[in-house]
């Protein structure tokens, strides 16, 4: 079955802790976007973390269950990795589940700061050593990292040669293969290399999904009812519609405000007027105070009060949809 971080994530219950974008390798897929690849910079999902106190609202905006510890290469910044996660462990207890995602093959010492803190290491091997797994040190840090209590993962993104981890089963947990995709960091390495994207709307690689059939395979076949073995594959447009979707919910039900409604996709829609006289002017005698806020130049309120009522509402109006927690703009109507 699926890992409960791979469940969490499903739920979008599962915060991503980017705690920098250094790292020492130059993998020519990494989708990290400029604005954080290189760069010493720690988010919450979207949030850039100035305080740790940060990443515990970030948490509890979301409703997390768990959270992923990722980067750029996270364990270069150990010290940083080790702090917070004691902060959220004793924040929301032991069972707020955390996996760390690692390009390197963590030693005894490494793996010892992460003891009691980190329940999940996702380790991922370049795919130059794929054909030699079982004599590289991503085995030893396997065997190491079970007997230390941890699950253990290998996630790798689908690339020709993926048929050659099979081996390696054996000492993993799970192994997950993440659909190849394509991003503005990424895309002239690419093209270099003969691929496209499969569509307008979605940024996949025609052809990732064949390259990991025979891993899938041997590792116990698709997951999609969550009964399957260990190798499971996370589609681009998975991630997209379902992951993105769940998390924008849990964050819309925490911080949405009475008079805007949530939208199957997690956004919210709410109404923007500019009165006709002024912010001045007088509002109509049974507007409600939870269903409108005032600012300085306009005054938000439900949506429907704008389309239901033109003749109460003169001036301009819109009405907006956006993501929550006065996230960006998804869709601007004017009446």
């Amino acid at each position: 079955m699926l890992s409960k971080a791979c469940r969490q994530c499903c739920e979008g219950a599962k915060m991503v802790l980017f705690v920098t974008g250094i790292c020492g390798k130059d993998c020519w897929y990494c989708p990290i976007s400029y604005e954080r690849k290189d760069k010493d910079l720690t988010f919450a999902n979207d949030r850039q973390v100035f305080d740790p106190q940060d990443i515990i609202d970030e948490a509890r905006m979301m409703s997390a269950l768990g959270t992923g510890v990722t980067g750029g290469e996270a364990l270069l910044r150990v010290d940083r990795v080790v702090e917070y996660c004691r902060l959220l462990k004793n924040e929301f207890g032991k069972e707020h589940h955390i996996h760390l995602y690692t390009g390197t093959a963590p030693n005894a010492e490494i793996l010892k700061k992460l003891s009691g803190l980190v329940d999940e290491i996702r380790m991922h091997p370049p795919q130059e050593l794929w054909k030699d797994i079982l004599n590289t040190k991503y085995i030893e840090s396997a065997k190491a990292a079970k007997e230390m209590g941890f699950e253990v993962t290998i996630e790798v993104p689908s690339l020709p040669g993926l048929e050659y981890l099979i081996p390696a089963l054996p000492y993993l947990d799970y192994l997950n293969i993440n659909e190849l995709e394509w991003s503005e960091t990424n895309a002239e390495a690419m093209r270099s290399r003969g691929y496209s994207l499969e569509d307008d709307y979605h940024n996949a690689v025609p052809g990732a999904e064949v390259w990991a059939e025979k891993l899938l395979a041997a590792g116990g076949g698709r997951c999609e009812d969550g009964t399957c073995g260990k190798v499971h594959w996370c589609s681009s447009t998975f991630k997209d519609s379902v992951q993105l979707r769940e998390r924008l919910k849990r964050i819309a039900e925490n911080t949405a405000r009475p008079f805007e409604e949530i939208t199957e996709d997690g956004t919210v829609v709410y109404g923007y007027w500019v009165p006709e006289g002024g912010m001045e002017a007088p509002l109509p005698e049974d507007l409600e105070e939870d269903m409108y806020e005032t600012f300085e130049d306009h005054i938000e309120l439900a949506w429907w009060l704008l389309t239901d009522f033109p003749e109460d509402f003169k001036g301009e109006k819109q009405v907006i949809e956006k993501y929550p927690n006065d996230g960006m703009i998804v869709e601007l109507t004017p009446l």
